[in-house]
């Protein structure tokens, strides 16, 4: 049974892993915008330390790839957790002595876009080698993903509230401790590892990062969607994150903000099951489709509408993003061979992220030029533009389904055509 053959004791381990993370991970936008706001500082402030993380991950996630495929992706895994573990425990000591700095928060900030840069291509080379359905798999991690989602701003919420946004930090930087521990009992087959010779060390982690750039620039439908995505980044996403912590705890309360940033977990639950159900054949087509829905997030917001409405929309737009993100995660597993995925799995991430703190930096000052309802608005309308844009590309809509990962050399393996639709539960294709 495709279930039976997924939870294996490898794969319930490294979801463990993962749905702890996004646990951790969906709290600390509540506790960095509700902890610098009681400190004085401002929207500006709050864009700036969730850039300082998006911009040193964006500028050495590549090199991460590169380390990724050339050593043990697992190992480099535990030591980026490990790494997190102390940062968020010492912002968590600044924010209970009231001690806070932002150029510290920054600091502390761009040291985990770091171990996150690390972190972050290990999980596309780990998953195929867990899981035989690679899409069921990013589906159960995406859906649990999504429950931290729904979860983590709400208890973030109730621990701002009633202790401290320290209180978060701490919580936080456990969650990286039982991750850790969590890929350190993980036992993957080895893969056979590349060895260099004395002196040679730097030319051959340059000759990696070519040949990455080579396999990544090889695919239209790829590169194709990291140009579209910077727009997504730049115009939606970056200014998104921030000026919505800011106007919803500064009009609404830091509760408001954990209700309406679960609203959006929520609806991330409902879009990662039925990524886990649905198996388009044009993956990249409906992912498009689905991303749409993201503008409702923003838009509700710029608005100015109240709470219910924005939790409203911030299901719908969960739900749009979740399905995208599951069938972006599994065409890329399965169509790139397994030698290169981790350093072409740097390069989409570094590409569709390096944006990210230029929309996060620009989010204040656009905010005080136009007002942060406008930019709400204008990031609604950029999310339309972004999926048009997918859809309007034939290397991207017509991306056919690949149900196995590819091999060197080859192209991906496809979905037998007269197979049904995989569902949970159900037969292995």
């Amino acid at each position: 049974m495709a279930g039976q053959a997924l939870w294996s004791r490898n794969f319930t381990l490294f979801f463990l892993a993962r749905a702890v993370a996004a646990l951790g991970d969906a709290m600390l936008p509540v506790a960095l915008a509700a902890g610098l706001l009681q400190h004085g500082h401002g929207a500006g402030a709050v864009g700036l330390a969730m850039a300082s993380t998006a911009g040193s991950f964006a500028a050495l996630v590549v090199f991460g790839g590169v380390l990724a495929d050339r050593f043990d992706a697992r190992r480099l895994m535990i030591g980026a957790d490990l790494v997190r573990l102390v940062t968020q425990a010492l912002a968590a000591v600044l924010f209970f002595t009231g001690q806070v700095v932002l150029w510290q928060i920054c600091v502390i900030g761009a040291v985990n876009g770091v171990a996150a840069a690390v972190f972050q291509p290990g999980v596309a080379g780990t998953v195929p080698r867990l899981a035989t359905d690679v899409q069921g798999a990013n589906g159960a991690i995406g859906t649990a993903e999504a429950g931290a989602q729904l979860l983590g701003p709400a208890f973030a919420g109730v621990l701002v509230a009633f202790a401290s946004p320290g209180g978060v930090f701490a919580a936080h930087a456990a969650t990286y401790g039982v991750g850790a521990l969590c890929l350190v009992l993980l036992r993957l087959p080895p893969l056979p590892r590349r060895k260099n010779a004395a002196g040679r060390v730097v030319a051959a982690f340059l000759a990696d990062l070519a040949e990455g750039w080579r396999e990544f620039r090889s695919r239209t439908w790829m590169w194709g969607v990291i140009l579209i995505w910077c727009l997504m980044m730049v115009a939606s996403w970056g200014p998104t994150i921030p000026l919505v912590a800011a106007e919803v705890v500064r009009e609404h309360g830091a509760g408001s903000y954990g209700l309406v940033n679960s609203a959006f977990g929520a609806g991330t639950v409902i879009g990662g099951l039925v990524a886990f159900r649905l198996r388009p054949r044009r993956m990249l087509r409906a992912g498009g489709i689905a991303i749409a829905a993201f503008a409702c997030f923003p838009a509700a917001v710029g608005a100015g509408l109240d709470v219910p409405a924005m939790a409203a929309g911030a299901v719908v737009a969960g739900a749009g993003r979740a399905f995208w993100a599951v069938m972006w995660a599994t065409s890329v597993q399965t169509q790139v061979p397994a030698s290169v995925l981790n350093r072409i799995h740097a390069y989409e991430v570094a590409g569709s992220l390096a944006m990210v703190p230029v929309g996060q930096s620009l989010a204040g000052p656009a905010a005080e030029l136009f007002g942060a309802g406008q930019v709400l608005l204008a990031a609604g309308a950029a999310t339309l533009v972004v999926s048009a844009a997918l859809l309007g590309v034939p290397a991207i809509r017509n991306l056919p389904r690949a149900d196995r990962p590819a091999v060197r050399g080859g192209p991906a393996a496809p979905a037998p055509a007269a197979a049904p639709p995989a569902r949970p539960g159900g037969p292995h294709e």
